[in-house]
């Protein structure tokens, strides 16, 4: 038997023996509701998880905000000496889903899968992690490096708050391990992810009655679906980039020439390099029409995770380490976006998706599978321990 397998079986039996406290904890987690868009809610969730951590002895510091929630971080040295660098692991409190929800979706354990708002994305994740670091001190285990634990308030909304925190932490760092929700029922870690950006396409125009004198109008409706098909043109699915035109309003009544009219558009794309010239792209749409004016807001806000050579290292470590156990691990490529993405942009070796395994992100089916948060424990003690 190797040192890994070692390490490995024995951090496996530690964390199954914890397997209901996991459970237990993840429950209250859930019940704990915190919507990105509510204060005080995800300050009290806050609340609870930097006391989980004050627990296990670590240095927390709370990054208040005014109009968002706070965020937390913890800081933890498990070994002797002087730390050789540090890890940063990082994980969101908020979550998409209204105060109130719980009463229409409880927390709930049925057929080997836990169910509730926020399960898979990803306070599972924020409990895996404590689990990892119950792990490693019962198997005795010392990783080399200082562990760091960033849990922002505002990832579900863009991380508007949080990135340039995340980045500098990032910075500090060896390695980025981010506790979002794996892929597919395999549990596959994320070596790639789309950049996005958000733009906002505003028209005003001319009104006038659409019957007795059209001429005299300039219609927002139409010049804003000349600039839809513009956008259109800027799909290359070969580089992997999409626009989609997802919200739109325009018109007052029938018979009347709309005077404004707007498009909201999802932005994604593959590949860091492609951002300047897209961003630029979008920014620049002008007027079609005579004497229609054409406003563009937003672009491009979240850069790329793209598959490195350092992240296909990482992903590899972690796949050793999964074998060791006899068990498969995959990586897959998803379009949407993480913190993940800001830290791997700045060239810092970023492994995604090592949460729980489940499904219905987002959805009144949201769900972790229990026998599954185990194994993703030890993966990431096992991690932290080796890196």
């Amino acid at each position: 038997m190797n040192e890994n397998t070692s390490m490995m079986r024995s951090l496996q039996r530690e964390t199954r023996k914890r397997e209901k406290e996991i459970v237990r904890l993840l429950g209250q987690f859930v019940r704990c509701e915190s919507p990105s868009h509510h204060k005080a809610a995800v300050d009290r969730f806050g609340r609870m998880v930097a006391s989980e951590w004050r627990r296990r002895g670590a240095k927390v510091r709370v990054l208040r905000q005014t109009k968002r929630g706070n965020h937390v971080r913890a800081e933890l040295w498990l070994g002797a000496g002087r730390p050789t660098g540090q890890i940063l692991i990082l994980g969101h409190l908020d979550t998409v889903y209204p105060l109130g929800t719980l009463a229409k979706m409880p927390f709930r354990v049925r057929g080997g899968r836990a169910f509730g708002p926020g399960t898979f994305d990803m306070k599972a994740g924020l409990v895996l992690a404590l689990a990892a670091v119950d792990a490693l001190r019962a198997a005795g285990l010392r990783p080399r490096k200082r562990l760091v634990l960033f849990w922002n308030s505002d990832e579900e909304i863009g991380s508007g708050t949080s990135q340039h925190a995340i980045e500098r932490e990032a910075r500090r760092s060896d390695a980025v391990l981010v506790l979002e929700p794996s892929a597919g029922p395999g549990g596959s870690l994320k070596t790639a992810r789309k950049g996005i950006g958000t733009a906002e396409v505003i028209v005003t125009g001319r009104a006038a009655h659409a019957g007795l004198d059209p001429g005299a109008g300039v219609n927002a409706v139409h010049e804003l679906a000349l600039q839809i098909v513009r956008l259109e043109h800027m799909n290359d699915a070969r580089r992997g980039i999409s626009l989609q035109a997802t919200v739109i309003e325009g018109g007052t009544v029938s018979n009347v020439v709309p005077a404004h009219a707007r498009a909201e558009v999802d932005i994604r794309y593959t590949h860091l390099a492609d951002a300047p010239k897209l961003h630029r792209k979008v920014r620049g749409l002008r007027p079609i029409l005579p004497g229609a004016r054409v406003e563009v807001r937003g672009g491009i806000n979240r850069p790329p995770l793209e598959r490195t050579p350092a992240v296909v290292a990482l992903f590899r470590r972690a796949r050793t380490l999964m074998r060791e156990l006899g068990l498969p691990l995959g990586e897959a490529w998803v379009g949407g976006g993480s913190d993940g993405n800001f830290t791997a942009a700045l060239g810092v070796p970023t492994l995604d998706g090592l949460g729980a395994i489940g499904n219905g992100a987002h959805s009144v089916v949201e769900h972790v599978v229990v026998r599954s948060l185990p194994q993703r424990a030890a993966l990431l003690a096992g991690l932290l321990a080796s890196l």
